[in-house]
């Protein structure tokens, strides 16, 4: 049997097991397995499976997941989320859009100590979308905002996404979330910027708000910021001065989260014990997908797929820059579809190999999959930011939101383009800080 012909219906074959609806962990699984059992032997197929399953599950690698997620939940039930956008919503919120911008900036604030798009939405969702509402914001306006500024908690350190890119690529985890920090940056000042040119077109989108004095703004700085910094600059600074290891420093975050929560005294004994229960399920879940994707990308390693999309691409006498702009198409494409982590453990096995034979450098696509990914969890059908969004804002139709983030999707459009033409402005502090 041919095995690129068999790599391509296996893929056909995982599409129409996701469209019956049957979960992308179990698809993959039974379509690696048999895939697989038809190129080497369905005895050789029995004994990977078991082996994979073993390796992924035993992996020390993970654990680093496991660190940043508890890191993420410790900050979810402790309330820093409502603290930071106290802060933002007092500096910005007098502007144009004033509320949606300052919503910008919380989302990109809590995700330096979540790492969690969904997490982002529902945490800030839940304090900016009623404060909104009471300044009259259109319901498409500050639906889309919050779920766009979700996408920030997933690309500004740490990332989940970018974990998940470190460990399958073995790069440095650090570097990549080092480099997340421009991309992350330029992202909200785009989202930012589009809100104020929306607004101040037509201010019937969101009247402005409140204006507060100088000293009001300096002491909500004493709540969520200061704690956010603090934490974000240990965790990060220490992983770019080599102080520890990406998963001592998720737990050492995760514990500097918890030990700001218990002084102030913003996490009760309930939240605690949830953090872990959220944490023990989210970990279950990742490690499911890892395994049943390391078995799938097993299957379309012997399948010869990458190697003949390497030979198809160079047949198209494209320069590298044209071929780098094929594969962000598909992955645009795609992540309309599949969601930020199975399309992590889906696509890179087949692109990663490509990028890197074109000469681009690994780090700076870790990021730019990231940015990607971003942009799939607001776009229609499966952007699962909308969904939390709409389940924070339970009175807007699905399509209020879908319809409000086009805006949000062209800045993501802007950003990706710009980081693929400049790849230095995501290189330049992990150049700099992780020599």
């Amino acid at each position: 049997m041919n095995p690129v012909f068999t790599g391509i219906m296996g893929f056909f074959a995982l599409l129409a097991l996701m469209i019956v609806g049957l979960p992308i962990c179990a698809s993959m699984a039974i379509v690696g397995f048999v895939g697989y059992g038809l190129l080497a032997g369905f005895s050789f197929a029995i004994r990977m499976i078991s082996l994979d399953m073993f390796s992924s599950i035993a992996s020390y690698n993970l654990s680093v997941v496991s660190m940043f997620t508890l890191m993420g939940f410790f900050a979810l039930h402790s309330g820093i989320g409502s603290r930071l956008y106290d802060f933002a919503y007092k500096c910005l919120g007098h502007l144009p859009g004033g509320l949606a911008i300052a919503s910008e900036g919380a989302c990109a604030a809590f995700g330096a100590v979540c790492g969690s798009g969904p997490a982002t939405v529902s945490t800030i969702g839940s304090i900016a979308l009623p404060e909104m509402k009471k300044y009259k914001y259109q319901d498409s306006i500050a639906t889309a905002a919050v779920a766009a500024g979700g996408g920030l908690g997933l690309l500004i350190p740490p990332s989940v996404t970018a974990i998940m890119y470190g460990i399958i690529t073995e790069q440095s985890i650090g570097k990549l979330f080092i480099g997340g920090i421009s991309a992350g940056v330029l992202l909200m000042l785009l989202f930012m910027a589009a809100i104020y040119i929306m607004t101040k077109k037509n201010p019937e989108l969101a009247p402005r708000g409140p204006k507060f004095t100088a000293k009001e703004r300096l002491a909500s700085m004493g709540g969520g910021l200061f704690e956010t910094i603090v934490i974000f600059g240990v965790t990060i600074g220490g992983l770019s001065a080599g102080w520890f290891t990406p998963t001592e420093g998720g737990a050492i975050g995760a514990f500097a989260v918890l030990v700001v929560a218990l002084v102030r005294r913003k996490i009760s004994f309930k939240g605690i014990i949830a953090s872990f229960s959220d944490t023990t399920k989210t970990i279950g879940m990742a490690v499911f997908l890892v395994t049943c994707a390391t078995y799938f990308g097993r299957f379309i390693a012997i399948s010869k797929i990458p190697s003949a999309l390497i030979t198809w691409m160079g047949a198209l006498q494209m320069p590298p820059l044209g071929v780098m702009m094929l594969i962000l198409f598909i992955y645009l494409i795609a992540g309309c579809f599949i969601d930020a982590l199975p399309m992590i453990m889906l696509t890179v096995p087949i692109f990663y190999p490509i990028v890197i034979d074109l000469g681009y450098n690994p780090i700076w696509f870790g990021v730019i999959i990231t940015l990607v990914c971003c942009m799939g969890m607001i776009t229609p059908p499966v952007g699962v930011n909308a969904y939390v969004a709409k389940a924070v804002a339970v009175n807007v139709p699905l399509e209020t939101i879908f319809k409000g983030v086009w805006p949000f999707v062209v800045c993501h459009i802007i950003c990706i383009v710009f980081c693929t033409l400049f790849p230095g402005f995501i290189l330049f502090l992990p150049n700099l800080m992780m020599r």
